[in-house]
């Protein structure tokens, strides 16, 4: 162990975050600006045809992914903000703490960005703004999503194949 470490805490680089915290917010002002593109020019439920399988659509979610909860009365929007904000927290503290992992940080990093993305909307809108609709053979559609929910999902991927890669490594030693 270091000198001037402890066993209860963990090792800290800060600098080391630090390019992790410009990802997110790069997702986040990228998540941001098209929201903002999109109530500008949208109406609620307005659609233009891009391709054959692919819409871009106003679209408010007041649930949770695939509008989990959305019917509910209203309370759902704090227990998101909550949610998001102590994911927040605790994703600030693995960066710090695990700065050095690249696969694991650039997974948190676009996780807190999105995240971070949808709790503006909930504060600003009380609901998530969507606006990226994929469909085939107009029959069947894909629930609408946004920059926010793409970089979440990208970050859920990395977390999986860090931890594939983990246990991999481990095991060959």
């Amino acid at each position: 162990m270091a000198r001037g470490t402890s066993f209860m805490r963990p090792e800290v680089n800060r600098h080391g975050m630090l390019p992790w915290l410009g990802l997110a917010l790069i997702v986040l002002i990228a998540d941001q600006l098209t929201k903002v593109l999109i109530l500008g020019y949208y109406q609620y439920g307005d659609s233009t045809y891009v391709a054959p399988f692919f819409n871009i659509v106003r679209a408010h979610n007041t649930g949770a992914a695939f509008s989990f909860l959305a019917a509910a009365s209203g309370w759902q929007r704090w227990l998101f903000v909550g949610i998001g904000a102590v994911a927040t927290l605790f994703i600030l503290y693995l960066l710090r703490t695990h700065a050095g992992q690249r696969l694991f940080c650039f997974a948190l990093a676009c996780i807190l960005g999105g995240a971070v993305g949808n709790v503006i909307d909930r504060l600003l809108h009380g609901y998530v703004v969507d606006f990226l609709q994929f469909h085939w053979e107009q029959r069947w559609y894909f629930p609408a999503f946004n920059v926010a929910d793409t970089a979440i999902t990208i970050g859920a991927i990395g977390l999986i194949l860090d931890e594939l890669l983990r246990v991999r490594k481990s095991k060959a030693s």
